[in-house]
This record gives C-alpha cells, structure tokens and sequence, in this order.
C-alpha cells in the first residue's frame, strides 16, 4: 500500500524524534521537584499587591523598550522589504534574524555595557531583518493588479495601489510583533537589562515566588489588553512618551566599537600572529569540544521538542473548537492557551528549572508549551472554519479522527514547520540556562571573554537556523501546503 506524503513525513519525523529521546538527558536532579512545583502553584494564593507600585517602574521600563525598539524596526525593516529581492539583503536579513535577540543582547554587553541601547540594538537588528522578510512577503501578496496600472513611477505605484490594499495585513503583523518585542525584552532582564526578567530572576532565586505571580500577572495583564491601550489614536502619545521615558541614553564610545570588531572577535591566533597552524588548531579544539556537542544537543533538543508540539497541538486544540467544545470548556481553553503563548519560552524553562532541575527536561517542557498553544490556538481556528456534512457522526472521537483531523492535517504539518525554525532559535538561547546546547557554549565563551570564539559560535548557530529554514520551506513545498503568511496566520512567525 502507498503512502501517503503526510503520512511519510509524520513517520520520518517521529522516527527522529524517537531516535532523540534515547539520547535525550530528562534527568531530574531536584531532591523534592514536585514539593517545589506545589509550593509554587499554591504561591500565588499569597500574592501582595501592595508591591504593584513598586513593580510599576519595570513594567513600564519593559513597554518603553519594546515601543521604541518596534518604532524603529518597522520603520528599517519597511525599508528592507522594498529591496528584499536583492540576493545580498536576503542573506544578510537571514543571517540577523537567525541570531536570538539574546544573544544580540550579550554581544552588546560587551560594547555598550549594561544600559538602554543595549536593550533597543538587540530587539531592533533581529526585528528589522524579520519584518522586512515578512513585510515583502505581504506586498508580494498583493502584487495583483494589472500591469497597466502599475504604470511608470514604483513610488506611486507603492504608495496609491500595493500599500493600501496590504495595509491591514501589515498593520495585523506588525501588533503580533510588538507583542512579541514585549516578551523579548522582558527576557533581557536575565541578562541585566531592568526590564521584568530582571525582578522575575531575583525573586526566582530568592524564593519568593508570590512575587514571581504578580509580575507574571501583570505582564499577561499588559499582553492581553495591547489592542485596548495601543490603537490608532493612542500610538502616537504611546511613541512620545516611551522615548521621554527612556531618555538617559549612555554617550556611545566608537573605540570599544572599533576594537569590538577589529580585535575582540578576530580569533586569537590570527590576531597574534601565530600562524596558519595554531589558527587551525584552534579551530579544531572548538569544533571537537564544543561545536559538535552543541549542535548535537540543540538539533536533539529542538527535534524533541517538535515531536511534543505536535502531540500537544493535536490533544488541545479540539478544547477551543466549537464542533468539540461548549462555550465555558471554550473560555478557560482559550485562556489556557493565551497564558501559555504569552509567557516566553525562556520564562518557562526557567521556572522547570527551579522544579527539575538543569537538563533537557525544563527546556523541552517550555518549547513544547509555548509553540504547542500557539499551534494549537491556529488549528482550532481552522477547525472552526470547517463546513462539516448534514449527516457528519455525532461522536467526538469519530468526528476528530475520520473527518476533522484527516482535512486539516497538512495545514497542522505547514504550522508546525513554520514554528520549527523558531523552536530551533530557543533551542540554543536555553542552553544559558545549563544544557549543553550552542547557548551553552556561548554564554561559557562570553563569562571567559572569549569574544572570538563565541562570534564563531554565534555563526554556527546562525547557520544551523538557516538549514533548519532552507529544510522547513523544502517539506512544506514537498507537502503543497505553503500557505500566505496574510492566510496561514500572523502568529507563526
């Protein structure tokens, strides 16, 4: 019997999913993991909210930055995607947007130091090379006018046809985006950045995990209304006052830029002239010790954590379907997912951290929550919008099985290639919390300021994602499921 293309590549892909799991570390190394995981839930019965306004000056901190980071970006990465077909921009933009926004953080640590530019630089590079990819792609999708209309002049053609008829994809896409500025630059604060990562690390390994809640409540708080306080006649006001609100900005010193990029990065051998063999030998010791281990374990972490995505989505997205669902089972699904997508996965693998302890586990757990009520959230949307048979069976689990799940399939497998590239990225930012992954080594390299070393890191890293990219686009092609970003949802990129 033939099978079917789906079907091929699920089998594939589980297969090397199961292949990970033997190799995977999911130690827990905690004396009482479960104990600590109890009295974190129950902790959020001891909240005291009379800390709001003490939490208020980091919270706004985390809006400021996002708001004058995305006001840049978007204003770069509209620029980008208007010469998006050049071969060079393309690799360029691929190359930035491969990089987490982590760990442009930690690259300008090392030139800036701990302040607000640091924070902008590392959500602004990486944002403005992906909106500008997402950007042309929108317009793209609305190249559909006749060439006579198009006319002489591309400005006009821009500005008075292409513009206006992409206007609200851009305007849907680029709302996503900012809020998914609002969760990386909550996580800078890991790195130092006063933003809510930073007070969520110290209660974290203080213990206080009632306070860990309240600042965990008052970003999903900031998360769910953005469409109530940042409209089209706040935005403006909005802008203004984030760039008054961060108006210390540190007096930049273009020498430690200049020996940034002339001499920290530049390996070690090459900037001291050992010659061609210490240079080799350097390279080899980094390719054996650390290059091959955290390629092995982020591309194990990430196929580990696809599989759980996948299993995931299937299980919960039938609980915000109308067609499997009542109305209140609907709500508290809805919500579920909402706080799930929400939280950054690097937010999650912290907490399972404190729980389990420093392995796979943590990490798997958080990307597979995070990306598995994302996936799940658009699966049930399409579910939503199936037009089922009068004579449809009553029972759920024929209905899911034998006529639901067999119709949105290859879109389920188009979403979830779609996330994989992003899985990828997390997959090497975890490793600064402990697994042996590509952020592992980096974050070892930057402690030792090895600066060299960690760039070439940082280029393996950038690399691995573009492969992971170049092998997504190639399955859903393979598939014929490559669906428009304005139609497959804002919420995968």
């Amino acid at each position: 019997m033939l099978l079917s293309k789906n079907t091929k590549v699920t089998f594939l892909f589980l297969l090397i999913g199961f292949v990970s799991f033997i190799f995977a570390d999911f130690s827990i190394s905690t004396l009482e993991p479960f104990l600590e995981l109890k009295k974190f839930s129950f902790s959020i019965f001891q909240m005291d909210f009379s800390q709001i306004p003490d939490l208020f000056p980091a919270l706004l901190n985390t809006i400021s930055i996002a708001v004058v980071a995305m006001f840049f970006a978007t204003i770069f990465g509209f620029l980008l995607a208007l010469v998006f077909e050049n071969f060079f921009v393309r690799t360029t933009l691929a190359f930035t947007r491969a990089i987490h926004e982590l760990f442009w953080a930690l690259i300008f640590l090392q030139i800036f130091g701990l302040n607000t530019l640091t924070a902008l630089l590392a959500i602004i590079i990486p944002y403005s090379a992906t909106l500008g990819k997402v950007y042309a792609e929108i317009l793209h999708e609305h190249d559909t006018y006749p060439e006579e209309l198009k006319g002489n002049s591309l400005v006009s053609y821009y500005l008075y046809t292409k513009i206006p008829d992409a206007l609200p994809h851009l305007i849907a896409y680029t709302l996503y985006r900012f809020e998914c500025a609002l969760r990386s630059t909550a996580i800078l604060g890991f790195v130092g950045i006063t933003t809510l990562g930073y007070y969520l690390s110290s209660s974290f390994m203080q213990g206080i995990y009632s306070e860990v809640w309240l600042l965990l409540i008052l970003f999903y708080i900031v998360i769910a209304t953005i469409r109530l306080w940042l409209t089209k006649y706040s935005v403006g006001f909005i802008v203004i006052a984030s760039f008054f609100y961060l108006d210390e900005f540190p007096t930049i010193n273009i020498d430690n830029f200049i020996r940034f990029i002339t001499n920290d990065i530049i390996p070690h051998p090459i900037r001291t002239d050992a010659g061609v063999e210490k240079t080799v030998e350097w390279f080899s010791n980094i390719f054996t010790n650390e290059i091959i281990i955290g390629v092995f374990n982020t591309i194990l972490l990430t196929q580990i954590a696809l599989v759980l995505t996948a299993i995931l989505t299937l299980v919960a997205f039938p609980f915000i379907s109308f067609k499997f669902t009542n109305k209140f089972g609907r709500i508290i699904s809805h919500i579920f997912l909402v706080i799930l997508r929400s939280t950054p996965e690097y937010i999650l693998a912290y907490i399972f951290l404190q729980m389990f302890g420093p392995s796979m586990l943590p990490a798997a757990l958080a990307l597979m929550l995070h990306n598995g009520a994302i996936i799940a959230f658009l699966m049930g949307q399409q579910t939503n919008e199936l037009n089922l048979r009068v004579d449809v069976t009553k029972k759920k689990n024929e209905l899911y099985f034998y006529e639901v799940l067999p119709r949105i399939y290859s879109q389920f497998l188009a979403f979830l290639f779609y996330r994989w590239e992003i899985i990828m990225r997390e997959s090497a930012i975890l490793g600064i919390l402990g697994v042996a992954t590509l952020g592992f080594f980096i974050d070892s390299a930057i402690a030792d300021f090895r600066l060299d070393k960690m760039m070439l890191l940082l280029l393996v890293t950038a690399l691995l994602n573009i492969a992971i990219d170049i092998i997504s686009r190639k399955c859903r092609s393979y598939l014929k499921v490559e669906q428009s970003i304005t139609s497959c949802g804002c919420d995968l990129k």
